[in-house]
């Protein structure tokens, strides 16, 4: 089912415990780092990278891929997808096979082939959603602005 309304993506939050990262990079600059270490120190989730280049990040074991993470771990609740939307068939057919819950396409990655594959299979499916900025949302941490900086200030910074 394609979760297009705010309590269906909470309710789907609320009950997983376990993240698979496809995609996740070991670079500080990308986005897939960010969101990485976001969840894992959320405290919630148990977020594990899948990258057949990495062996790990941060000090977590890297997983070559969602098959050998499943060997290991059984299937994740969430598959959360960094990956460019060309590539990303093959990643919704291992998730079915693995017997994945859930496939968020992370902001971008919007394929519709995937996305009718992945629905049709019976997994919960989030498209172009950010599943860090939906969690900062729910627990509060994002402000109307789409920021949480703790400060707010009416005064110029000198940089013009």
């Amino acid at each position: 089912m394609i979760l297009a309304d705010l309590g269906e993506r909470r309710a789907l939050l609320a009950r997983s415990t376990s993240i698979a990262m496809v995609g996740a990079s070991n670079d500080p600059l990308r986005p897939s780092y960010t969101v990485f270490s976001f969840l894992r120190t959320a405290g919630a989730y148990t977020v594990t990278p899948i990258n057949p280049k990495l062996e790990e990040i941060d000090g977590i074991r890297a997983f070559a891929s969602l098959t050998e993470y499943a060997r290991e771990r059984g299937a994740p609740d969430i598959v959360d997808v960094f990956r460019n939307p060309a590539s990303v068939l093959p990643i919704v057919d291992e998730s079915i096979a693995i017997g994945a819950r859930a496939i968020w396409f992370q902001y971008g990655v919007i394929n519709d082939e995937a996305i009718a594959r992945a629905d049709a299979a019976g997994l919960d499916v989030v498209v172009d959603r950010c599943i860090k900025v939906e969690i900062a949302r729910f627990t509060g941490g994002l402000a109307t602005a789409g920021l949480n900086s703790g400060i707010i200030s009416s005064r110029r910074t000198g940089v013009r």
